[in-house]
């Protein structure tokens, strides 16, 4: 019995990741301790919270963050620690989207692929601020309903249960101009 012309297609409606979206960025806030700073001993920042929305065909992630600076000021006789709540919003362009989802069905999730991270500190020129310029990269997806087409046998899977169908000369070099890009980082 030949394979082809048991077979149909038939199309379904599933949940799927429907969109795809980075975004590295690199921001400079400013902290101002109590007192004026002489030099800056070390900065971080911690307690990193955020949650996706989704905005049009981009999710914006809207979070905050705690910097800590521990500085010296009078001439560098005393030491201070400053604390500081910042809050963001980064809009992550989605640049892969399945325009066939069911948009009242869409769900968005984020990941900190790098933490927001103090790569410099610096003293203002007025001499009262702190400049921390921070980077953070995130990754967001977006799922929903869509539509799909689907290979159907119509007369059932019975005798095609041992799982030995021909698919017709397959090669190991078939897959090479798959586009990577698509594929699951958790898979490679």
């Amino acid at each position: 019995m030949s394979l082809d012309k048991d077979l149909q297609c038939r199309e379904i409606y599933t949940k799927a990741v429907c969109g795809k979206g980075r975004k590295f960025s690199q921001v400079t806030n400013t902290v101002t301790p109590p007192h004026a700073p002489t030099s800056i001993l070390g900065a971080w920042i911690i307690n990193n919270q955020y949650d996706a929305v989704k905005s049009g065909e981009n999710v914006e992630v809207v979070g905050t963050y705690d910097i800590n600076i521990w500085y010296s000021y009078d001439r560098n006789t005393k030491t201070d620690v400053a604390k500081e709540t910042v809050s963001y919003v980064e809009v992550v362009p989605l640049h892969y989207l399945d325009k066939k989802h069911k948009p009242s069905t869409a769900e968005v999730a984020a990941v900190a692929t790098q933490e927001p991270n103090c790569v410099e500190a610096s003293i203002s020129s007025h001499g009262d601020n702190v400049l921390i310029r921070v980077e953070r990269e995130f990754k967001v997806e977006m799922f929903a309903e869509t539509k799909v087409c689907v290979v159907v046998c119509p007369n059932g899977c019975d005798e095609y249960d041992d799982k030995h169908v021909d698919f017709g000369g397959v090669e190991d070099g078939d897959f090479e101009d798959l586009d990577p890009d698509l594929l699951d980082e958790e898979l490679s």
